[in-house]
């Protein structure tokens, strides 16, 4: 029987569109809609966001609040770092997913001979750097921190110095770096990417299982080949973007996308993963309740993370 730890990170820094920050009050409040008590269940840590940099002027245009994602990411991974040494199982409730870099971090800290896997469940692959970036939104870069990666020869910009060196900060968090290798990272229904992060792509060989191919054979056999493919890892990870889903149902989130995944689909392809032993901690990100009408967004995420750690419970 697992122990679960919930993980509230309410920091919407790195996110380009306002409101991801309220995004785990609105999964709770669909929990208290759907009768659940759910929230009742598990012990919880919520951490100190810096979303009040939101009001500040931007000093780094091409890793925007850059110190403040760093703040908070240290938080994280030493949040995480503490839940899996007291043997708990940690579930991230997150605002906008530049706080994946730290949540990695803590796994890292937690288990640094372990060899980690990531399951990136998200239309987009978050590999940019602030050397490639076309936003400098942080929310961009979590997996480029954690395979440690500039992809200098796709270069736009130059870096102050100051940037520069927090961007090292990032990649170093836990003083682990890399935390995870490009080859062990699964991109699930992945279809909204630049040239810059392609490039990447194809550099590492990083896996890519497209919206089309969960469709056609199921989530039993995408389950199956992801696995298959980080069977060398001894720890796996799970971070669950909500705009993986597809833009019909995506409404209540910063950046959706069409062609995505059904909530059905998310759903068994979770629960499917969670049965596997080497999962060591799932992560739900990007629900931003004020672009949503009947806080629908928030209600899919809801029955996703119940189901998910009720089968987690089972094993």
């Amino acid at each position: 029987m697992k122990n679960i730890k919930l993980i509230e990170i309410p920091s919407e820094i790195g996110a380009g569109t306002r409101g991801a920050s309220l995004g785990i009050d609105a999964i709770k409040i669909a929990a208290l809609d759907f009768m659940s008590n759910f929230f009742v269940h598990f012990p919880s840590e919520k951490l100190q966001e810096e979303n009040n940099l939101l009001y500040e002027p931007i000093k780094s245009p091409y890793a925007k609040r850059m110190h403040g994602v760093l703040t908070v990411n240290e938080r994280i991974s030493k949040a995480v770092a503490e839940s899996i040494k007291g043997h708990f199982f940690p579930v991230i409730l997150s605002g906008d997913h530049s706080n994946a870099s730290g949540t990695i971090a803590g796994i890292k800290i937690a288990k640094p001979k372990s060899k980690l896997g990531v399951i990136w469940i998200d239309a987009h692959a978050d590999l940019h750097t602030p050397y490639t970036t076309p936003s400098g939104n942080m929310h961009g870069m979590p997996m480029a921190a954690s395979i440690a990666e500039d992809n200098m020869e796709m270069k736009v910009h130059d870096l102050d110095e100051k940037t520069a060196r927090q961007w090292e900060e990032l990649k170093n968090l836990g003083k682990i770096s890399p935390k995870v290798l490009p080859e062990d990272v699964v991109f699930i229904s992945l279809r909204d990417f630049e040239k810059e992060e392609k490039h990447l792509i194809d550099k590492h060989g990083m896996k890519v299982i497209t919206t089309a191919e969960v469709r056609r054979t199921g989530a039993e056999n995408v389950c199956r080949k992801a696995l298959r493919h980080l069977s060398d890892c001894t720890d796996i990870y799970i971070s669950f973007d909500v705009d993986s889903l597809d833009s019909s149902i995506s409404k209540g989130t910063g950046t959706p996308v069409s062609n995505g995944l059904k909530e059905r689909e998310v759903e068994d392809l979770i629960s499917k993963f969670m049965m596997n032993r080497k999962i060591c901690c799932f992560e739900i990100t990007e629900v931003n309740p004020t672009l949503d009408k009947e806080n629908l967004m928030a209600e899919i995420a809801f029955n996703i993370l119940q189901r998910s750690v009720n089968v987690l419970m089972m094993n």
